[in-house]
């Protein structure tokens, strides 16, 4: 009987055990709720995470008394003691002193510890979302340490880091929730286009250099690892708002609206939902930079070949005899677009987990369109460009399988110099208007008696007007009967038969007539990974890998699709095993991956790290990596086929070479050499092996033009350019770092990295000759005839893609310093050094585009609690000048110094955040990409409603 009456005892013990729910709340220092807040039962792996209000619900089969651990990234830990069952537990969680000791899992795939991780990281959590100065959490990406921002629009902002920046950075990758952000036709992150909203961030990680090792392809200059809120952790309706207003030297005043919202509910402990939407509208950085890219003096006033920066139009260029070098009158950037931006972002998310373990499944939808400009070879307004990606995903503790698409249209996107240079021709076709230049600048000169300068601004006015006072008629132009035809005027700016024409050339792909592109371009990737952890002991092993198609379908706009869509596809697969060592002091890494792209041989990249942590607690940090990284050669790389006009773009994937093709008329000089027929029809075979150096090409003219009679000497200036066929670039990088915490609130952060390069990835100009075998013997007649095909003008510019056998390598370091000075203030400094070191004699068309200042240093000082529920924090960032190079200009990059702020005033009641900020306080416009609008100032005021 007593045996029976404990069985039953410890039976309905064991019921009300399972009963037992522990109710509470976790907030800061500042009495806001601290969302995602891990509760467990100490000892036990019993446990609960607080939700958006900050309450949490912990069921535990233990009886009172007994403790629980309360921690939260970015907050001190607590140990709570929980006497009863009815208790109400109120848990305040202080500010972390420093965020070396913040979770990351993208440095190794694996949870480790900030302070712990074998390679430099930096990381932003939802504290520094709300803090930012900027006027959103991606713009405030810029002053985290390593940072540089490329701006080619005030929506359209590329990150990179550790030198070789370009507005389409394709050396840096960007994951949204482990999905590839890069654009399938482009190669390269547009922004945070299809990003996240400041609402749903849950972490952002950056890792600074080459990570192929884990990541694969592209994972060469480093990655930005964007993480969004979980539905079952984050819940409710949240929303902003923001107004502001831009201003700058060539838009002026104008103003700036952003707008979110978020809602988020678990219906159950198995199955939750989620919902993003925002909308943003301003006016663009407007680019109106009028240097004269062919030199001289700006304007066609005492410079008849102007090509101004941000004019186009004004490419189109002959030379005229007993004239010179004349172009056409171009259009401004701004007046060939409205100059207007807007962006709408949503995802939709369905979170399952069938089981009582941590197994989710996740199906997401993600969707961005919007207007916006971008910058590469030309200049291009992106209108109502879009694209979505759909992702189907399981992931646990110690793995996840995810596959995703990702898509885009181009929408109404073209091409701004096509643009001014077919609205010209929509006027005038450019043989008319040279002609009407040539007879009127003759005609000027002998009857009216002009100097060079005048009889140059005559002949403008009347080619572009058909205005000839006083010297009758001339042939070819458009005058009939000594009466002005309105159809060859060129087309003033506004009015209607300027508007038709821009709208019916942005509407129209065909490039010799129209400037818009098609894009209907996918990525299909699929990845996976296991982490044997709890099944292998002596180490942490896992393995992943991933594979990848790309098709590229822009029905010959970009590509050389003419005849349908073009598909290749890529795999890769890597293994990685870590162990502790001397007490767990001496942490070792290795990894080593293997990737094989459809075109090129394949690739094995590994990487070595160790961390050794000193000290009686742990806190001094000493680490050493070396590992590698690789890019393969993008799609427009291989399979571009694109006429620019001044220069042609050819991939040089072997099978692309006579996919492109270009039919030339030869001049009359050209066509009296025997053999030498009236047209030619040219391809990529000409542009990669039938083709002189573009540098030396223009050697020689200069040297035929100081003396036409010499032509043997010149002639011995001409470098054939030996182009080989593209192939991946690779980089070894070394790095040595040291991170510690001293006295629980001075963090130092110390990097040092070296790159050597090989096979670096390059664009080259080069010259084909319509006719003859380019070469160095000119003794030959068939190279002889080269010779007059450069001096009749028979000959085609094109841009090409491959390799170069030149030494390239860099290197850097960085100190970051964070301090709590005063009370609660906050000062944080970092400086960043990067050197290119490359001999430019060994290749000397070789441009490196390494576009990164030398000295970089960025602080700021802020504190959360400067008032009751009032807080501050304010940057400054100031860097040296430095070169600028890319296909679309060069130049120098000016020093800066930008200066933010913001003061934000919290109304718990309401759970409400007031926020003024404004940017670039006090600062002229600057530039960060020579060739797109300077930078003005913004401020913005936001209200966030339960953030």
């Amino acid at each position: 009987m007593r045996l029976y009456l404990l069985f039953l005892t410890l039976f309905f013990c064991s019921i009300s055990f399972a009963q037992n729910s522990i109710k509470g709340v976790v907030t800061d220092e500042n009495n806001q709720p601290i969302p995602g807040a891990s509760i467990k039962v100490s000892g036990s792996n019993e446990g609960a995470t607080s939700d958006y209000d900050g309450s949490f619900v912990l069921n535990t089969k233990q009886a009172p008394p007994f403790y629980i651990d309360v921690t939260a990234v970015g907050h001190s830990s607590s140990n709570v003691n929980v006497g009863s069952v009815s208790q109400k537990i109120r848990v305040q969680l202080n500010s972390e002193e420093t965020k070396l000791n913040e979770i990351v899992v993208s440095a190794s795939r694996a949870p480790e510890r900030v302070l712990q991780s074998p390679v430099t990281i930096e990381r932003m959590g939802i504290a520094q979302v709300k803090s930012t100065t900027a006027p959103t959490f991606y713009d405030g990406l810029e002053n985290l340490k390593e940072v540089q921002f490329n701006t080619s629009s005030i929506s359209f902002k590329t990150v990179n880091t550790r030198g070789f920046a370009a507005v389409g950075n394709t050396r840096f990758m960007q994951l949204v929730d482990g999905m590839d952000n890069s654009s399938p036709a482009l190669n390269f992150v547009l922004g945070n286009l299809i990003g996240l909203s400041d609402l749903d961030v849950a972490s952002v990680e950056l890792l600074p250099g080459a990570s192929s090792a884990l990541y694969g392809a592209n994972a060469f200059n480093g990655i930005l690892f964007m993480n969004s809120k979980s539905p079952f952790v984050y819940q409710g309706i949240s929303s902003y708002v923001k107004y502001g207003q831009t201003s700058q030297d060539a838009a002026g005043t104008n103003d700036y609206f952003d707008m979110g919202i978020r809602a988020a509910t678990a219906f159950s402990k198995h199955f939750a939902v989620k919902a993003n939407f925002n909308y943003m509208k301003a006016t663009e950085w407007i680019a109106n930079d009028q240097r004269s890219m062919t030199g001289g003096s700006i304007g066609h006033d005492g410079n008849q070949n102007y090509d101004g920066l941000n004019l186009y139009g004004d490419e189109a260029s002959t030379f005229i005899a007993n004239v010179g070098q004349v172009s056409r009158t171009g259009y401004r950037e701004q007046d060939l677009t409205d100059n207007k931006v807007h962006s709408v972002k949503a995802d939709f998310s369905l979170n399952f987990k069938p089981w009582e373990n941590d197994t989710e499944i996740i199906l997401q939808y993600k969707l961005g369109l919007g207007s916006t400009i971008y910058q590469g070879a030309n200049r291009y307004a992106l209108d109502d460009f879009f694209m979505s990606q759909i992702k189907l995903e399981a992931k646990g503790k110690n793995f996840f399988v995810r596959a995703y698409r990702s898509a885009e249209d181009a929408g109404n996107s073209y091409d701004m110099r096509f643009a001014g240079l077919n609205v010209n021709r929509a006027a005038k076709s450019d043989i008319n208007w040279f002609t009407d230049y040539g007879k009127s600048f003759q005609l000027s000169e002998a009857i009216l008696g002009l100097n060079a300068n005048d009889a140059a601004n005559y002949a403008r006015n009347f080619a572009d007007n058909n205005l000839s006072p006083g010297l009758g008629l001339i042939p070819n132009s458009n005058v009939t009967n000594g009466v002005l035809d309105p159809r060859g005027a060129r087309f003033a700016v506004g009015t209607p038969e300027y508007n038709s024409a821009l709208g019916s050339i942005v509407s129209n792909p065909d490039f010799t007539q129209g400037a818009k592109f098609i894009d209907h371009s996918k990525i299909y990737h699929a990845d996976a990974n296991y982490n044997f952890k709890d099944m292998i002991k002596f180490a942490e092993i896992q393995v992943g890998g991933s594979a990848r198609q790309y098709e590229m379908n822009s029905e010959g706009t970009i590509f050389t699709d003419y005849d349908g869509p073009i598909r290749y596809n890529e795999f890769g697969a890597y293994a990685q095993g870590s162990k502790l060592f001397m007490e767990d002091r001496l942490k070792l890494v290795a990894s080593i991956r293997y990737d094989k792209s459809q075109n090129f041989d394949g690739k094995v990249s590994p990487r070595v790290s160790f961390v050794y942590s000193a000290g009686a607690n742990k806190t001094h940090n000493f680490r050493a990596s070396y590992q590698t990284g690789f890019r393969n050669p993008t799609t427009q790389d291989q399979y571009i086929g694109l006429d620019l006009g001044p220069y042609a773009l050819i991939g040089s994937a072997p099978e692309n070479l006579n996919r492109y093709s270009e039919t030339f008329n030869v001049s009359a000089s050209g066509q009296a050499l025997p053999g030498v027929d009236p047209t030619v029809t040219m391809n990529g075979q000409n542009a990669y092996h039938n083709s002189y150096t573009l540098t030396s090409v223009q050697a020689f003219g200069a040297a035929i033009a100081a003396n036409p009679s010499n032509v043997p000497a010149a002639a011995a200036l001409l470098q054939v350019a030996n182009v080989n066929l593209v192939k991946p670039e690779e980089v070894h990088a070394f790095e040595v770092g040291y991170r510690t915490v001293i006295n629980n609130d001075l963090s130092i952060d110390l990097n040092g990295y070296y790159n050597i390069y090989n096979n670096f990835l390059n664009t080259a100009r080069v010259v084909g000759p319509y006719y003859g075998k380019v070469g160095a013997d000119f003794t030959n007649p068939e190279t002889a005839m080269t010779l007059a095909a450069l001096s009749y003008g028979d000959r085609r510019v094109y841009q090409v893609y491959t390799n170069t056998d030149a030494d390239v390598s860099s290197l850097g370091f960085g100190v970051g310093l964070s301090k709590k000075v005063y009370k609660d203030f906050e000062v944080g400094v970092n400086y960043n050094y990067a050197q290119l070191d490359f001999d430019q004699s060994q290749d000397p068309g070789f441009v490196t585009g390494f576009n990164t200042p030398k000295h970089k240093v960025k602080g700021s000082i802020g504190n959360s609690k400067l008032f009751k529920n009032f807080g501050f924090n304010a940057n400054v960032r100031w860097n040296t000048e430095y070169l600028w190079q890319s296909s679309f200009a060069d130049g120098m990059i000016q020093e800066t110094t930008v200066f933010d702020a913001q003061i934000n005033y919290s109304i718990p009641k309401l759970k409400s955040i007031l926020k003024l900020g404004a940017t670039n306080i006090g600062g002229k416009d600057y530039i960060q990409v020579i060739g797109s609008g300077a930078i003005g100032q913004q401020w913005f005021a936001s209200l966030t409603i339960n953030p």
